[in-house]
């Protein structure tokens, strides 16, 4: 009889989904792919939103195709999502709509809204959430200021991966890590913040009760199990905000001072800490304290990462150009460096649409040369995000009072050598690159810590460490990198 344990973990990011079977043998944990598809939310009369029921079809798929691949014999499901998102549910356990997409425009001008009924600085010293436009509780905030009709039939909220995990058993649960995102849960005490909902007209029954990382939410539903001919096994809360799971996967033994950045479309830059960071300079840096497994905060910065060279490749290739991302690569290493700039968690990249363009009208306005051809685009986006992460640990040393010794990378992000060479050079740190499966890495973890196959966190980063490869970046050219940061600095009006 064998001794390995197999677990089917749910990784959703903002453009592709997959199911992924880990298998555990007590010492390392690999990986196989059973089924992998795309994301594609949907434009229509103008709202943004995700198509939720389409992606629960292929998380019945991956499970389909795990048994009919013969590992019937997997023992736990854990899924885990993108963040802020949500979905309401009638009296009736009916979804009401398809969820908004977050980068909706619907919550514009809800961040000033929310500034004058509670004030920015009571809402951060009570959450530490960073300010983001799409946080559930600009969300919400608008869907009661444009008196959403929803809001009058619903009866509880569920975030993404909560509502993935309703539909497979039933059970009404808010995840920990998933539920920090929204900018509702007081940072203190890690519930709900009834206050801060009665201040902005949120209705707090609408919130479940809060279950945490490695917490069974319940067994998969009668009706999948005989839809799917699958076996009755349970569905663990894992951490199931991507980048909760992304950081548990980080390859390290402890000893030294490190920042962590779960990279993708997003760039999340951030630190481990046992308690939430909530002070005058956290509050000036806009940085964020999130839930994260093993009751950890993500203290951490959210940066726009790969998003802008993402929308550029998809702009292009509605133009009749469809650029692989090596092509682009090797089109921005060929370019000159340094020439132009961008901020890239300015407003005008926020949203999906045109981005060469956009970032040509910012270096115009800006007064810098203005990128014309595919490298010179690709160049100024990746030195630019690489800047900002620069940028970001400045500021988290500074509000840390301490230095941080090297930076692991995790995600699919790393495997754009360019941007973590550029991470490297641009921090002046050597980087740690792998997993490259991070998130679902993960998730995993968590699902064997919950069946008692591992005992800790730090067990769990051991097997990582134990299972993947890394890579390592070292900067070069540090007096030209200076030189170029106080350009950026000076460009996009970040310089004190």
């Amino acid at each position: 009889m064998s001794n390995k344990s197999k677990v089917l973990a749910f990784d959703f990011g903002a453009s592709s989904g997959r199911a992924l079977l880990f298998t555990f043998d007590g010492e390392k944990i690999s990986m196989e792919e059973m089924h992998r598809f795309s994301n594609d939310p949907v434009m229509i009369s103008g709202s943004y939103r995700w198509d939720i029921m389409r992606l629960f079809f292929e998380i019945k798929q991956g499970i389909l195709n795990t048994i009919n691949n013969g590992h019937k014999d997997f023992e736990a499901i854990g899924i885990d999502t993108w963040g802020v998102d949500f979905g309401l549910l009638d009296k009736n356990g009916q979804l009401i709509a398809n969820p908004y997409h977050y980068r909706d425009e619907r919550t514009n001008g809800m961040i000033e809204e929310a500034d004058k009924m509670a004030g920015k600085k009571y809402i951060f010293d009570r959450t530490g959430i960073q300010f983001n436009f799409f946080n559930t509780i600009f969300q919400m905030l608008a869907m009661v200021k444009n008196d959403d009709p929803s809001l009058k039939i619903a009866d509880k909220l569920l975030f993404t991966p909560d509502l993935f995990n309703y539909f497979l058993t039933g059970e009404k649960r808010n995840e920990y890590t998933i539920a920090s995102t929204s900018q509702l849960i007081n940072a203190h005490t890690k519930d709900w913040d009834d206050e801060l909902m009665s201040k902005l007209g949120i209705d707090r029954n609408l919130f479940c009760d809060i279950i945490k990382p490695g917490e069974t939410i319940g067994m998969l539903s009668d009706e999948i199990c005989e839809e799917l001919g699958c076996p009755k096994v349970p569905v663990i809360a894992v951490g199931s905000h991507d980048t909760a799971s992304a950081v548990a996967s980080v390859p390290t033994a402890g000893g030294y001072d490190y920042a962590y950045i779960s990279t993708g479309t997003w760039a999340l830059l951030g630190v481990e800490s046992d308690e939430p960071i909530i002070s005058d300079k956290s509050f000036a840096y806009d940085f964020t304290n999130e839930g994260g497994v093993g009751d950890k905060i993500r203290f951490l910065k959210n940066i726009m990462g790969l998003w802008i060279i993402q929308e550029s490749r998809r702009q292009w290739k509605r133009e009749g150009k469809d650029f692989s991302f090596d092509a682009l690569e090797k089109a921005a290493w060929d370019v000159q460096p340094f020439e132009s700039f961008i901020n890239p968690d300015d407003d005008a990249f926020a949203t999906p649409g045109n981005m060469p363009k956009r970032i040509r009208s910012y270096c115009e306005k800006t007064g810098q040369k203005v990128p014309q051809t595919e490298g010179e685009i690709i160049r100024c986006a990746a030195q630019s995000i690489a800047m900002k992460c620069a940028y970001a640990v400045k500021g988290m040393e500074d509000t840390l009072g301490k230095k941080l010794d090297l930076i692991h990378m995790v995600g699919g992000g790393i495997k754009d050598t360019m941007v973590c060479t550029l991470i490297s050079c641009a921090t002046g740190k050597k980087v740690i690159a792998g997993p490259v499966e991070a998130t679902g890495t993960g998730n995993a973890l968590m699902q064997l810590t919950s069946l008692g196959k591992i005992k800790s966190l730090s067990e769990a980063r051991k097997v990582v460490i134990n299972s993947f490869d890394t890579k390592e970046y070292n900067p070069t050219e540090q007096d030209k990198w200076a030189e170029a940061y106080d350009k950026f600095l000076t460009v996009t009006g970040l310089k004190k």
